[in-house]
């Protein structure tokens, strides 16, 4: 049984969250701040953490950087604020996913769903390394090499750039790249591809890198500059 830890100060989000999760199977416990729940990880983590951002003292965003600087568990992000800048900071800093309030408790449970498929796919196998150009990835040790230098990569960027390295040259469609990136049952806009495309980009292009990410017009993106 997979446990999910809950951390937002709206108890009744909370409840209304952990009894849909219970019925699907998960273990879930709620926390109402940041200090609450590291009292909790003192004993273990979880296999997840849904997050809200506007907390009460140290807010989820700050909390989600410092589990990353050693810690990979899936965090998905939830928050009353649905704006752009929130969204894109918080896939930034490393979170599996984003959901804005109010939300569907049943649209929660398929995101929780599909990232651990996610997660649960990506550990069944250690592919080989893959190189073009400059650029160079490693799915097994979750690396990306560029012109030499390691480069940090969010795991839905990670999962971008691998899938596209697999097949150079190949158009995806936005539809295409959001069922491969996010999963089939997400219910998302394809927003969140460009979105996801564009960080892709400034990360490639920042380390000086001639591949890349090519819009092909009215249809989605493919690699290019191999």
């Amino acid at each position: 049984m997979k446990t999910v830890f809950i951390v937002d100060d709206d108890l009744n989000t909370c409840k209304l969250v952990r009894q849909y999760l219970r019925q699907e199977g998960f273990a879930v416990e709620i926390f109402g701040s940041v200090s609450a729940v590291e009292e909790r990880l003192k004993t273990g983590f979880p296999d997840m953490f849904v997050l809200d951002i506007m907390l009460p003292g140290e807010d989820g965003l700050a909390f989600c950087r410092r589990i990353r600087a050693g810690n990979r568990v899936p965090i998905i992000f939830i928050s009353a604020r649905g704006d752009e800048l929130d969204r894109v900071l918080g896939l930034d800093l490393g979170g599996d996913d984003y959901l804005a309030k109010p939300f569907s408790p049943r649209e929660l449970v398929a995101r929780v769903k599909a990232v651990f498929r996610r997660a649960g796919t990506a550990g069944e196998q250690v592919p080989e390394a893959l190189a073009v150009n400059d650029l160079r990835i490693m799915p097994g040790e979750r690396r990306v090499v560029v012109s030499g230098r390691e480069v940090d990569f969010t795991p839905k960027e990670f999962e971008l750039l691998h899938l596209l390295l697999r097949n150079p040259g190949r158009a995806f469609s936005r539809e295409q790249l959001l069922d491969a990136v996010w999963g089939y049952d997400y219910v998302g806009d394809v927003r969140a591809v460009d979105d996801l495309v564009k960080r892709v980009r400034k990360k490639l292009r920042e380390r000086g890198s001639p591949v890349e990410i090519a819009t092909v017009w009215g249809y989605g993106y493919k690699l290019s500059g191999e």
